[in-house]
This record gives structure tokens, sequence and C-alpha cells, in this order.
């Protein structure tokens, strides 16, 4: 039987190593800036992390899978592990300087997600979670505190986090999005993978995005769950499934779904 909690150890070693070589090279401001096929960017550090983090899971899980953002790789079956992993969320932030960035990895097991860490090291931040091992952060390398969802159960006292407005109106739900945003208490565009973390913390009740891929959310969804937060897509299926994402505190769930949800 697998060991969650030496996969998490693992996860944990791993952020370790990739923190010193991403925050060094944001720090002094030495790489090269590529525009990828789809026009958005990539660094060489992007890539240089996704090679570290590759080589060490090859290493230490060798008959596991893996699929991250820069190299591609397997598609998921039923019965073998799969690392999935964002070696920058937020390259443009990263590229321009802002310190809104993290490594993302997760852990998926027979379709599920079991286990994760995102490090922001600019922010010296980091969230992991382990099924059933409960969800954690840390500022600075200091001691864990456990992760726990907040109580809002009003839309009118909620906060709300997203990325932009963009894909939303692409999608044909901008005129819902914007209805969402007069009923709330707050908004504000946290963004990438800071506003997730912040619905796992407490401290924002909502976030949402029209638009994603499977290696901007698959670490996401552990942190959040074992908060006590439900992670799925527009549609309403649970996990990263979807090409989107909605995160709740759990209780203001199923009404945000009534007015973003469907296509």
């Amino acid at each position: 039987m697998r060991n969650i909690g030496e996969d998490v150890g693992l996860l944990l070693e791993i952020a370790d190593q990739v923190d010193q070589y991403t925050l060094t090279h944001f720090t002094q401001r030495d790489y090269q800036v590529y525009e990828k096929a789809d026009l958005t960017p990539v660094s060489d550090i992007d890539r240089g992390a996704e090679q570290m983090i590759r080589q060490a899971l090859a290493d230490a899980r060798p008959d596991d899978l893996i699929y991250g953002e820069e190299y591609g790789g397997s598609a998921a079956e039923a019965t073998q592990a799969r690392w999935i992993i964002d070696p920058i969320d937020g390259t443009k932030n990263f590229v321009r300087g802002v310190p809104v960035w993290a490594t993302l990895i997760g852990l998926e097991l027979d379709g599920e997600m079991v286990a994760s860490v995102v490090s922001a090291p600019a922010l010296a931040r980091r969230w992991w979670a382990g099924r059933g091992l409960g969800s954690w952060r840390a500022f600075n390398g200091g001691e864990p505190q456990a992760n726990q969802v907040s109580k809002i159960s009003e839309l009118k006292d909620a906060s709300l986090s997203y990325s932009s407005l963009i894909g939303w109106e692409e999608r044909g739900k901008l005129p819902a999005f914007l209805e969402l945003t007069r009923k709330v208490w707050r908004t504000r565009a946290y963004g990438d993978f800071y506003s997730y973390m912040l619905v796992a913390e407490g401290v924002v009740d909502v976030a949402a995005e029209p638009e994603l891929e499977i290696y901007d959310m698959a670490a996401l969804v552990p942190i959040v769950e074992e908060a006590g937060g439900r992670f799925t897509s527009l549609e309403g299926k649970k996990g990263c499934v979807g090409r989107n994402a909605l995160a709740t505190n759990s209780h203001l769930h199923q009404r945000i779904l009534a007015m973003l949800g469907g296509k």
C-alpha cells in the first residue's frame, strides 16, 4: 500500500531544492525568456526547474508516471501513480519581478489527487497536504500551521479572488461573474495559485477561474480539500478534471455553481 506520508516528505525535499534554484535566479534576473506556441512566456528557469523535479522523482519513484507543463508526459493509467508538475505557476509574474509565483507538484492515484506541495519562495510561503494527513502551511521555514477554510455561509459576507475577466467573457459568463462580484463582500485579483491557497487558509472564501490546465490545478486540490474546502470544475465535477475551477469553503459552493456553471 502506498505511504502518502512518505510521498509528502519527498515533495517537501524536492521543494527545498527547487526553491533555492528558482529564487536565486529570480533575484539575480539572470535568465532568458521565450515565447511558446500559445504566445505565453516561458523562461529557461521554468524548464530547468521541471528538469530538476523530473530527475528527483525518477530517482525516488522510478515506477511512477510524470506529467509536466514544459515537457508533457504520460496520460494517467488506472493503477499507476502520476506526478503532475507546474515548475513555475505565474511565469508572467516571475519574468516581471512580481513575487507571486510558485512551484506546484501533485501526486495522482487512481484519478484522485492525494498529495501536493505549493511552494512560493519569493513570498517565503509554502503549503502542502496529504490525503488523511491534513493541510498545512509555513512562513519563512517556520513551524507548520494547519489550514482550515472559513465558515462564511452568506455571499454578502464572502471574499472572492480571481485572475482576470477575459476568460469569463469568452465562456459567455461575464454577466454572471460580474453579478457575483456585486453580491459578495469583497473582490480581489490575487490570481493563480495564491487565490486557492488563501481559500485553504480561510482568509478568502471563493476562488474561480474559467480557463486552466491540469498542471495549474492538480497541486491545489489536496490543499483545499484537506482544509475542509471543495474543489470542482465549473460543471461541478470533483477535482481537476475540467479546464476550469471553483474552490470554496464548501458552504458557498452550490450557490456559486448555480451562477457560474454550465456553458
